[in-house]
């Protein structure tokens, strides 16, 4: 799959053409959603926060060699990821906000949701860099544990669509390895007999994405990620909910990151009319979820 990048924003697919795609390869991509002015003012603000991060200015940040969460806040071994863009003391949480909330996004999550934009939740809002030297993830699905039975796996997939994930590409990004279809069926005896990095598995295709594009998938697909340190990256990665159907694996999945320690005290003041009340609307739902001090871990590593 591969989407390419222009001057001008292209318009979205409609919510049924998104909504058929999620359903039918567990991803699709919205090539050019960002372009121009507005995509070089992300970038600049991503390169200031990376450079914060691998600094040690900025302690919250995916550590080398570790996949999954808690990491350290040691980068003298390497960052791979920025975590909570839109915390109170992130110097540029304004412009990232403004890419989270933005209009753009707004439309494809409600439309993915089949919600009203005052359902939505606010969650995650990570960064995703390239690594300071050659990493790769092992096949995962994001909150289905490796070791579970092929029916209580098949039982978690069959579980709603309680969010909306994506990958907002700032620069071309190639990382992404997916095996389309995967998240409406267990894993086949050979998907779980494999090397965790298995560098074919049947089926898997890696996605193409241009600067400016977004690709949702859903959480659980069988995917994983392969990085380049040579190749710059800075893809935006994150999360929005709907209200009204809680679950522990949601609670679970999202406050594991531990945005439930500083969400009632983030701010967003330097956003304007609509967008700063639609902002603030979805930061009082995710504060009724809680802290998550209690919630524990998806996986581990």
């Amino acid at each position: 799959m591969l989407c390419t990048e222009h001057t001008m924003a292209s318009p979205l697919p409609s919510p049924g053409e998104l909504r058929a795609a999620l359903d039918r390869d567990g991803f699709v991509c919205i090539p050019n959603a960002f372009a121009g002015h507005e995509l070089e003012k992300f970038r600049t603000a991503a390169r200031r926060t990376a450079d914060l991060a691998r600094d040690g200015k900025w302690p919250y940040i995916r550590t080398l060699p570790k996949q999954f969460p808690p990491w350290s806040q040691d980068p003298s071994q390497g960052i791979w990821g920025v975590q909570h863009l839109l915390h109170p003391e992130m110097p540029d949480r304004d412009v990232f906000a403004e890419s989270y909330f933005h209009p753009t996004m707004i439309e494809a999550v409600a439309g993915l949701l089949q919600c009203s934009k005052d359902d939505l939740v606010l969650e995650l809002y990570n960064m995703l860099v390239r690594p300071d030297r050659e990493f790769s993830l092992r096949w995962h699905r994001d909150d289905v544990p490796p070791d579970v039975s092929p029916e209580v796996e098949l039982e978690r997939l069959q579980e709603p669509m309680l969010h909306a994930q994506w990958n907002l590409a700032l620069y071309p990004d190639s990382s992404l390895v997916v095996v389309p279809g995967s998240h409406k069926r267990a894993r086949t005896d050979m998907e779980r007999s494999a090397d965790p990095y298995e560098d074919e598995m049947p089926g898997q295709k890696i996605v193409k994405m241009g600067a400016g594009d977004i690709m949702f998938y859903n959480n659980n697909i069988l995917h994983r990620g392969v990085y380049d340190p040579q190749a710059e990256r800075m893809t935006l990665h994150g999360t929005m909910g709907v209200k009204g159907v809680e679950s522990e694996a949601r609670a679970r999945n999202i406050l594991q990151h531990g945005i439930g320690s500083w969400a009632e005290k983030a701010t967003f003041s330097g956003l304007q009319g609509d967008m700063r009340t639609l902002a603030e609307g979805m930061q009082k739902r995710l504060v009724e979820m809680g802290k998550g001090d209690d919630v524990g871990f998806s996986q581990g590593d």
